[in-house]
């Protein structure tokens, strides 16, 4: 969709599943300047409860070939200047690789929730635990990568009795 604020073209645009399934980013053409949300993250952890691993990356080259001048984040500074830009999406792209690689080998040998949240952390802290919400996020992130891996495509929803399950699975 296209929206016009003056003479300011404003371009809205879904260009795939990534942090949900109905990411839309909003791209300022004369500015260069792209709004990403939550798809892009500047040293901040990727909530991931909701998203989709697999289709993320894909999301994240199609921001990246906008080559835009600067991006306003989910979360962190303003990220202005290319060589900054890049250097997020790619951070990204690392954090939801890093995240999503353990959970699917776990997967795939049919382990446990608590096995995937092991492997995640191994893989994970060593880069990112210094990241802002990143402790908050990662049971989230883990359960979630957890279950695509398994097949399951659409995030479930998050009640307290689920909630209460994936802390007992993490803690046994």
């Amino acid at each position: 969709m296209t929206v016009y604020l003056g003479n300011r073209r404003v371009d809205l645009m879904h260009l795939g599943r990534a942090h949900t399934a109905g990411d839309i980013v909003i791209h300022v053409p004369d500015e260069n300047v792209m709004f990403t949300g939550d798809i892009v993250e500047y040293h901040s952890a990727c909530y991931c409860g909701d998203g989709h691993f697999a289709d993320w990356g894909e999301t994240l080259v199609a921001i990246k070939s906008f080559d835009v001048d600067a991006i306003a984040p989910g979360r962190g500074d303003a990220l202005i200047g290319k060589e900054m830009v890049n250097d997020a999406i790619e951070n990204t792209r690392d954090f939801v690789e890093s995240t999503y690689r353990p959970a699917a080998r776990v997967a795939a040998r049919n382990g446990t929730l608590k096995e995937a949240w092991d492997a995640v952390r191994a893989e994970c802290d060593p880069k990112f635990k210094d990241y802002a919400i990143y402790e908050h996020c990662l049971p989230f992130n883990v359960a979630r990568a957890f279950d695509e891996a398994r097949g399951i495509d659409t995030p479930r929803i998050w009640t307290a009795e689920r909630d209460l399950e994936m802390w007992a699975a993490l803690q046994g």
